[in-house]
C-alpha cells in the first residue's frame, strides 16, 4: 500500500508537561528524513558543534513556547512515508491548556500517550501515574479515540529497566480499566531524545519484540469520515436560493451528510417539524449524483416547498432520532470562571444553537482518585463532569457514542461569548447511555 492510496492517519501526542511530546515528534520527523532542508541543516550544525539537538524546537512554533520550554497551542505537522501520509497534532501537556488538547483529540484516529518513566512513583502498587496522564486518558475515552499507543519515554534514564517498564504498563492498564478506555492499546518502550524505538528497533530493549513507533503508526486503521452504516442524518447549514423568480425558483439545502446514505427519490423527514418529503436531486462537488454517503458535502432539493432553515435536520424516514430538550451530558470545562447554574449559556451542536439551562451537576470526576465526586456545586477549569441540561429549542441530536458528529457540542457564555466547555451527549429521550 503506497502513501498515495493509504488513508491519512491523524494522530495526537498526549500526556503531562515535560513528558517529551514535542521532542518525540521532532525526533520522528528527523529520523524519518521528512524535515525541510533548512531545518535539517540547523540540526546537523548543532550536532557537529557538539550542542544537544533541540528536537522540540521543530514543533514549538510560538515565541512564548520557545521561551518557556512548553507547548501552549496545538501544533500541526504533516509528513509522509512510502506507506502513508500523516497529520500530527502536538497538543499541550500543561494543565492550563487542557482545552487545546481536547481540540486536537476531537478529530484524531490515534493518540500517543507519553509517560515520563523517571517521574512515575514506583512505591505503590500499581505504580502512580501523573494526574495529567489520567486526565488526558479520560478525555480520550470520552472522545472515543480508537487507537492509543502508550509510549513509555526516557527509559534511558532508568537504564532501560524492563521491570520498571512492565510496572508502568500494568499501571496504565489498570487506569484504562478503571475509566473504561476501550481503545486498541499498544505499549512501547522509547527514548525520544536518543531515538530508541522511534523509527528503528533499539538494541537497548532486546526484551521488546514489537514494532518501533513509525512502523506501528503505518499499520493503524483509520475510521474514515462519517458513519455510512447509520441512518441518514443531514444537518442543514444553509438554504441556497437562485433569483427567486417563478421561472427559476431553485431552493437547495446545503450541509454535510454526517451519517448514512441518501438517494434521489427516497422519502425523508425534516426535524424538528416532523414534515415528510422526497429528495428530488442531490448535488456534490462533481455535480448531480444519484446517491451520496456520510462525509460528503451536499446540496439537496426536495419535491415540495417546506419551511426549512439553518439548524433543521433532514433525516432518513427510518431514522429513529427524535428532537429532544432534556439531555445528560459529559462536560470538559475550559473557562477560568467556573460553571454557574444560574448563568446563561448557549449550546451549539452542529448547525443548531439554543439557549440552555444546566439544572444539575451529577458528579465531577476526581483525576487523583479516579472516583466520582457526588453533590458537586461547580465545574472549575479543566474539570470533567456529568450534568443534566435542558435546551430552549428542541435539538435533533444523538448520543456521542452513537455518532460523534451529531452528539458533540460546545457551551458558550451568553455574556462574554467565550467557549466555556466541550460536551458529549450521554443520553436523552429514548437514547442509549455511556459512562465517563
Amino acid at each position: 500500500m503506497s502513501a498515495t492510496t493509504a488513508p491519512v492517519l491523524r494522530f495526537i501526542t498526549a500526556g503531562s508537561v515535560d513528558d517529551g511530546k514535542s521532542t518525540l515528534i521532532g525526533r520522528l520527523l528527523y529520523d524519518s528524513k521528512t524535515l525541510l532542508a533548512d531545518q535539517l541543516d540547523k540540526l546537523n550544525r548543532d550536532a557537529e558543534s557538539g550542542r544537544n539537538i533541540d528536537f522540540a524546537s521543530l514543533t514549538d512554533g510560538l515565541a512564548a513556547e520557545r521561551e518557556q520550554g512548553i507547548t501552549i497551542d496545538v501544533a500541526y505537522r504533516y509528513f509522509a512515508t512510502a506507506k502513508r501520509k500523516f497529520i500530527i497534532a502536538d497538543t499541550p501537556g500543561h494543565e492550563q491548556y487542557t482545552r487545546n488538547m481536547v481540540t486536537g483529540a476531537s478529530t484524531a484516529d490515534a493518540a500517543i500517550v507519553l509517560i515520563d518513566a523517571a517521574r512515575v512513583d514506583f512505591s505503590t502498587t500499581p505504580a502512580t501515574l501523573l494526574p495529567q496522564t489520567k486526565r488526558h486518558s479520560a478525555i480520550l475515552k470520552l472522545l472515543g479515540c480508537p487507537s492509543v499507543i502508550v509510549a513509555v519515554n526516557k527509559l534511558d534514564l532508568l537504564d532501560f529497566n524492563e521491570s520498571k517498564y512492565r510496572a508502568i504498563t500494568e499501571a496504565y492498564a489498570a487506569l484504562a480499566a478503571q475509566i473504561g478506555l476501550k481503545a486498541d492499546i499498544r505499549y512501547l518502550p522509547i527514548s525520544a531524545l536518543q531515538g530508541d524505538n522511534i523509527v528503528n528497533t533499539s538494541a537497548h530493549t532486546p526484551w521488546y519484540d514489537g514494532l518501533p513507533l513509525l512502523p506501528l503508526l503505518e499499520t493503524l486503521p483509520v475510521a474514515g469520515t462519517g458513519r455510512a452504516d447509520l441512518p441518514a442524518h443531514f444537518p442543514v447549514q444553509r438554504v441556497a436560493r437562485q433569483d427567486g423568480s417563478s421561472s427559476n425558483d431553485f431552493r437547495g439545502y446545503q450541509g454535510r451528510l454526517e451519517s448514512g446514505r441518501l438517494k434521489a427519490g427516497e422519502e425523508i423527514v425534516i426535524q424538528p417539524s416532523g414534515k415528510h418529503a422526497r429528495i428530488s436531486a442531490i448535488y456534490n462537488a462533481g455535480g448531480e449524483t444519484r446517491e451520496a454517503q456520510a462525509g460528503e458535502t451536499l446540496t439537496l432539493t426536495l419535491d415540495t416547498d417546506i419551511d426549512i432553515s439553518r439548524g433543521d435536520s433532514i433525516l432518513a424516514a427510518d431514522n429513529p432520532t427524535r428532537p429532544g430538550q432534556d439531555f445528560q451530558a459529559a462536560l470538559c470545562w475550559f473557562d477560568e470562571t467556573p460553571l454557574n447554574l444560574r448563568r446563561k449559556y448557549l449550546l451549539k451542536q452542529g448547525t443548531q444553537t439554543s439557549a440552555v439551562k444546566i439544572s444539575e451537576i451529577a458528579y465531577v470526576w476526581d483525576v487523583h482518585t479516579l472516583s466520582h465526586v457526588q453533590s458537586a456545586h461547580q465545574l472549575a477549569l479543566n474539570d470533567i463532569g456529568s450534568v443534566s441540561l435542558k435546551t430552549q429549542q428542541p435539538l435533533t441530536a444523538t448520543t456521542y457514542a452513537d455518532n460523534p458528529a451529531t452528539g458533540a457540542f460546545i457551551l458558550i457564555d451568553e455574556a462574554t461569548h467565550h467557549t466555556v466547555a466541550a460536551g458529549m451527549i450521554r443520553s436523552g429521550s429514548s437514547q442509549s447511555t455511556f459512562e465517563i
